[in-house]
């Protein structure tokens, strides 16, 4: 699973995501929303959703679009303990 995080920038390159570090601040928090760039593929975010869905939390994927072409979108993840 290799996901990415959203663009702060449009020239710029997407972050990688840790898991380790995502689930860390699932667990601190409590209650989280990540934004995941638009390169990743929705297998990958299926899995990630399996991942914490099988550890008991709630877990809620989406399609945010902020622009009006069909590439400017990025898919929001809230994740609930």
């Amino acid at each position: 699973m290799d996901l990415k995080f959203a663009r702060t920038d449009i020239d710029t390159k997407p972050k990688k995501a840790d898991l380790e570090k995502i689930e860390a601040s699932v667990e601190k928090e409590g209650s989280v929303i990540f934004y995941f760039d638009r390169e990743n593929s929705h297998k990958d975010l299926l899995e990630l959703q399996d991942y914490f869905e099988e550890k008991g939390k709630s877990f809620y994927l989406s399609e945010v679009k902020f622009g009006l072409s069909d590439n400017e979108y990025m898919y929001q993840v809230h994740i609930i303990s």
